[in-house]
């Protein structure tokens, strides 16, 4: 924004500015002021007065007057006003009248900036032709007047000034040639490049500048930037030059979407950048290249040895101004100095009883709040060798934000210095974080090691990085700069994270890229909890904590070794107590960075199993006092277990941070300990802050996703908890509750998962689960899904309801599964597709439990509300659907395989015609709602009956429905439509009542698989083609000869290609594709005619090696899981093969000739050869 004029104005105008007239209607003045301009206009056919005559020079005194009073008027005038004195004023200034050029120029600089004027076009072409000319004929003397009323003209008029840029931006273009290093008037310079980046800014909506004219704009600005500060130029001067050159190349990163792709431009562009972050910064003097490459170590970093012995010794000790004491009130929410070195305990009351069983959720008692403070083992909490900070804490002092801001009345000169000086850091770390959007992330981490801080070796000195800007700059605005930088680069950086690891010891003769990395996340932790004991500002402090959970969402900790997260976890934990809300609220959100990364980590879990107690209290006694749920506030939370104390032996009391987040969340605040909730006026008489306490229910909801073992004991409690929630008129506190509810939900489904890990007497009883959902059922949440006006929170609240374990669903009183189940059909007719969608999904996860799918009318109300969502307009809606009428599909299946013909007769043939008609066209649907349409497509014919089959009415479906499936076998769909293609023609096949190897279509299946299993990229669709081509179970199935041979001959092509692949990933699926082309194969050797037999043959004395070698690593091969989920060992195989051995022999037996024995003696040899290798290993 530009700076307001007023401020500029000698203190007789100023007072001007402020008695200007009174009660006066808007604009009025300048109407005035309009009407004596339109007075001294020459009249038509009068000769021009002569400047040297007395008329002449009555007229440029008097518009000299005149001009004065308009820039001191104070009255805000209507925009069209100001245009049209802007416009009189130039038709009455001739350019050869310099001096009357210049105040005109002043005039419309002050106007524009003061009264925040955007010219209309019309007006804006004169005046830029104005300036423009006034450029090209005045003295240079005027110049800088002229480009300051340029600039402020062209400010948000880029898109408008598209006939001038040839003027201003072209190879000879005046702002080019002004802003050149060639010019020698800084003053002048700096005018120029600030024009040019004015031109720079973006209007939404607007074209852009051509690329010609950013690509000169962009170098102008580099050059400016690379350059030196020459010794007759004063400080300010300097950092103005800079700022407006780091503000034009911010506005082409932002504005103008410009993307850094060119190596030398970004190399260029991030070495004055590094530069820049640290102009004028205190003991510090760095001297960069003109370009940064990408590399994994530190390039360059020379600094001058006296200014290296300054500024390293001491590597977090302040400058001179940094030791200045607080003068006046200490800022309310801010850790002042005295409570740094007077680092508090709390005394009494400081530990937890140690037989509190089970969270007591009552109504609390209000009592006064200690504050806890960071003890000071909580400061020295840092890794040992690299951190003496314990013993210079109190000289690692910062001075309030107040105290950063300088003026020339306290400062003087020098202090005015340092706060432009920090404006260019702040204008370089926020150019930065614009050039860090506008790049590829792969690229960016190629410059990690020259912001980034690593450990420095022995003897060397620690390399200058963001986190010297964070530690060492004297201004709170510019340390939280620094901070939301490296927190940009952080974010989005857990790939490029994952190759560090230290776990292991191993001396090398050379330091691998992963232990670099590992070095440089370990000394990331080290000097973020370095900044964390040492901020005093909140607002800075706010950022060190987001910038901490941005490292720990990213970081590798199962590949390094394990401590980091205990020192954050550690001195996190006073800042929870915080007297800033905002610091309270990134504090948490650690926490659940902490709890829900890589979960569950061995580290975390004994962290959550601390006792909050294991601390001594003041007495020195070790026994914990009891304490009720109320008093959490008050118990100083743990820094560690002591090494007598195993971390879990102790399961008396609950999980502190499970307790602390509940507390926040259900309690009735205290007053005294949070004080900076004005802007939650809401909330503040009763409960702590809404943000606490949503922060708080994300907390627990994480907690209780990334470690449910732990979390169950408090199942109940923590319903009652997301009950309560949900029972309040804040929506998003609503919300939150039914968040926690479906976590809570899910995490007993996880563990009732046949695959699940945790025993059954460790999981949470069935009882219980049934006592939690009768409870929640006869709690807010069926009124949330019946009456809220919220369409998120409905959704939440459906996506908890579906939850529900199955078995305790069955235990359930039928009028509470009547509850469920008509919520659902009832939601499915929502208008919000949010709703509709989650709706439809819920019911798709209800069809599948044992109690509700043998019930032919909810089967029938189910499918009706399923195919009328698989219509609606919504996508997301329909993809849901879609998923939904597969798990129908699968019941259908499961309830003919279990009920037998009953089920089938029961159910409507109308029905079942409707959705084959609807899944056939939801295939032809985007992707998402295409591979679960196909997979119902396959469970339906699947399905079908004779007489469905025999109905004139079902044929075409038929006929369109397997088409459809065939297309989308050879479609370039994604894999996973491809995969559920393949297997639901593969469903097909296992219905006997389908003319299999007759009808026209059957070709066309298997020519699709055949293609597939040869050639397509995916190797998982490949195994599905070829499972399915394996599951006809008669040789009439498989056609005529020619189609069986056609079969045969792409299975074993198939069986040559498995090992090439263009992608390497695929690979890892090669053993599992051989191994299904494998049982395909003797599948059909085993089924085989004779007329078959020539072809089979054919192929065995061709590539009879090859299908050899890959048959023999078959049967040996261990007990492996294939697509269906059997397991298949060598003992199965080998009796496969045998008695696809034994078929042969019976088969070539009644044949004639040399053919009789040829490919069952190829059997024999692979079976020979086999039990050899069996018998002889």
């Amino acid at each position: 924004v530009l700076p307001v004029a007023i401020a500029a104005l000698p203190a007789g105008r100023k007072m001007a500015a402020v008695a200007g007239p009174e009660a006066e209607e808007p604009g009025g003045s300048f109407r005035r002021y309009l009407a004596r301009l339109g007075a001294l206009r020459p009249q038509p056919g009068a000769e021009r007065p002569d400047d040297d005559d007395d008329g002449g020079g009555r007229r440029r005194t008097e518009l000299h007057l005149l001009f004065d009073q308009l820039i001191s008027e104070s009255c805000g005038p209507a925009p069209a006003d100001v245009c049209a004195v802007l416009v009189q004023a130039c038709q009455l200034v001739h350019l050869d009248q310099e001096h009357l050029v210049s105040k005109v120029c002043q005039l419309i600089h002050h106007l524009l900036n003061r009264f925040q004027v955007m010219v209309d076009e019309q007006n804006l072409n004169f005046l830029l032709s104005y300036c423009i000319s006034a450029l090209k004929q005045c003295s240079s003397w005027t110049h800088v007047e002229i480009l300051q009323a340029l600039a402020a003209l062209v400010y948000n008029n880029g898109p408008k000034c598209q006939k001038y840029l040839p003027d201003l931006l072209g190879e000879t273009g005046l702002l080019v040639q002004l802003s050149g290093s060639a010019q020698p008037d800084v003053e002048l310079r700096r005018a120029a490049v600030r024009g040019m980046a004015n031109l720079c800014l973006g209007v939404p909506g607007q074209p852009y500048l051509d690329e010609s004219y950013r690509s000169v704009c962009f170098q102008t600005f580099l050059s400016v930037l690379q350059s030196s500060k020459a010794s007759d130029v004063d400080d300010i001067t300097f950092c103005m030059l800079l700022q407006n050159a780091l503000k034009g190349i911010q506005s082409l990163l932002n504005g103008g979407k410009m993307k850094l792709t060119q190596t030398d431009q970004i190399g260029s562009l991030l070495a004055v950048l590094k530069k820049c972050m640290f102009h004028g910064l205190p003991g510090l003097s760095i001297e960069m290249p003109a370009a940064l490459y990408p590399a994994p170590l530190p390039q360059y970093d020379k600094r001058s040895p006296v200014k290296q012995e300054q500024s390293e010794p001491a590597a977090f000790k302040p400058t001179g101004n940094r030791r200045k004491k607080s003068k006046g009130k200490q800022k309310k929410g801010e850790f002042g100095e005295e409570g740094r070195e007077h680092l508090g305990d709390a005394g009494d009351g400081s530990v937890l009883g140690a037989d509190m069983l089970k969270l007591r959720l009552g109504d609390a008692q209000n009592s006064p709040c200690s504050d806890p403070r960071p003890r000071a083992s909580d400061v020295a909490r840092v890794s040992a060798g690299k951190d003496h900070f314990s013993s210079h804490c109190t000289g690692w002092k910062r001075i309030s934000s107040s105290e950063s801001e300088y003026s020339d009345a306290e400062g003087g000169i020098q202090s005015k210095t340092r706060s432009y000086q920090a404006n260019v850091r702040q204008g370089a770390l926020a150019c930065f974080l614009s050039a860090i959007k506008s790049m590829e992330k792969r690229v960016l981490y190629g410059y990690w090691s020259a912001f980034v801080p690593d450990a420095p070796g022995i003897g060397s000195p620690q390399s200058v990085s963001l986190m010297t800007i964070a530690l060492k700059d004297p201004s709170p605005k510019t340390r939280a700069c620094a901070l939301q930088v490296l927190s940009a680069i952080l974010e989005g950086s857990k790939q490029f994270l994952s190759v560090a690891e230290d776990a292991n010891d191993h001396k090398r003769a050379f330091t691998p890229f992963s232990v670099t990395i590992a070095s440089s996340i370990r000394e990331l932790h080290r000097c973020l909890l370095l900044a964390l004991v040492a901020e005093s500002s909140s607002q800075t402090l706010t950022q060190i904590v987001k910038c901490l959970a941005n490292l720990v969402s990213n970081a590798p900790y199962g590949r390094l070794k394990p401590g980091l997260l205990t020192r954050v976890w550690n001195q996190i934990k006073p800042y929870i107590s915080h007297k800033d809300v905002n610091v309270r609220v990134s504090s948490l959100t650690l926490l659940g960075a902490i709890v829900s990364v890589q979960a569950p980590l061995p580290e975390v879990q004994l962290l959550l199993q601390q006792p909050s107690s294991s601390g001594q209290n003041s007495s020195g006694s070790a026994t914990p006092h009891r304490l009720n749920s109320e008093q959490w506030r008050k118990a100083l939370p743990s820094e560690g277990e002591p090494p007598d104390h195993p971390a879990g032996c102790t399961t008396s009391e609950p999980c502190w941070l499970l307790r602390l987040c509940v507390s926040i969340v259900v309690l009735p605040r205290e007053d005294s300990c949070s004080d900076s909730d004005a802007n939650f006026p809401a909330f503040s008489s009763v409960y702590e802050p809404c943000p606490l306490r949503l922060e708080s229910l994300q907390v627990l909801a994480l907690l209780v996703k990334g470690y449910f073992s732990m979390a169950q004991s408090y199942f109940l409690e923590l319903g009652e908890v997301a009950c309560r929630c949900m029972e309040e008129m804040d929506p998003s506190i609503q919300l939150h509750g039914a968040k926690l509810l479906e976590e809570l939900g899910t995490g007993v489904l996880q563990q009732y998962k046949p695959e699940s890990a945790v025993a059954p007497d460790q999981r949470v009883p069935v009882s219980v689960v049934v006592t939690f959902w009768t409870v929640m059922l006869n709690g807010p949440l069926p009124g949330i899904l019946q009456n809220s006006p919220h369409a998120t929170l409905q959704t939440s609240a459906c996506d908890a309801l579906s939850s529900i374990l199955p078995e305790a669903f069955s235990s359930l009183q039928n009028d509470q599964q009547i509850l469920c189940v008509t919520l659902l059909l009832g939601l499915n007719h929502s208008e919000n597709p949010l709703v509709k969608a989650a709706a439809a999904r819920a019911l798709g996860v209800y069809i599948l439990f044992s109690c509700l799918r043998q019930d032919v009318m909810f089967v029938a109300d189910t499918a009706n509300a399923i195919l009328s969502s698989l219509h609606d307009k919504s996508p997301n809606v329909r993809a849901k659907a879609a998923w939904s009428l597969g798990n129908l599909t699968d019941t259908l299946i499961i309830n003919m395989e279990t009920m037998g013909q009953s089920f089938q007769e029961e159910f409507s043939d109308l029905l079942l015609l409707k959705m084959l008609r609807s899944a056939t066209e939801a295939s032809k649907d985007r992707d998402k709602v295409k591979s679960n349409a196909v997979r119902a497509l396959g469970n339906v014919l699947h399905f079908l009956q004779p007489c469905h089959i025999a109905n004139p009415r079902f044929r075409e479906a038929i006929e369109e429905s397997l088409q459809a499936l065939i297309s989308t076998v050879g479609s370039e769909a994604t894999m996973k439509v491809r995969w559920n293609a393949c297997y639901a023609l593969g469903n097909v096949f296992k219905n006997p009542a389908l003319p299999l190897g007759e009808a026209p279509w059957t070709t066309q299946a298997y020519s699709a698989l055949s293609s597939v299993v040869k050639s397509c990229k995916n190797f998982k669709v490949r195994i599905k083609s070829a499972m399915a081509l394996s599951i006809p179970s008669k040789r009439e199935c498989y056609g005529s000869t020619e189609q069986f041979g056609q079969i045969w001959s792409a299975l074993v092509v198939a069986l040559q290609k498995s090992e090439d692949t263009e992608d390497f990933l695929e690979f890892k699926y090669s053993a599992s594709l051989r191994t299904q082309i494998c049982q395909a194969l003797l599948h059909l050797l085993r089924l085989a005619k004779g007329t078959d037999l020539p072809v089979v043959w054919q192929t065995v004395t061709e590539k009879g090696d090859t299908i050899k070698s890959y048959l023999l690593q078959y049967l040996k091969s261990g007990v492996e899981e294939n697509e269906t989920g059997t397991h298949t060992d060598s003992c199965d195989r080998e009796r496969v093969l045998k008695e696809a051995l034994e078929h042969l022999s019976g088969v070539e037996k009644e044949l004639e000739g040399k053919a009789r024995v040829r490919v069952s003696g190829f059997l024999g040899d692979v079976l020979t050869n086999h039990t050899n290798s069996s018998k002889f290993p």
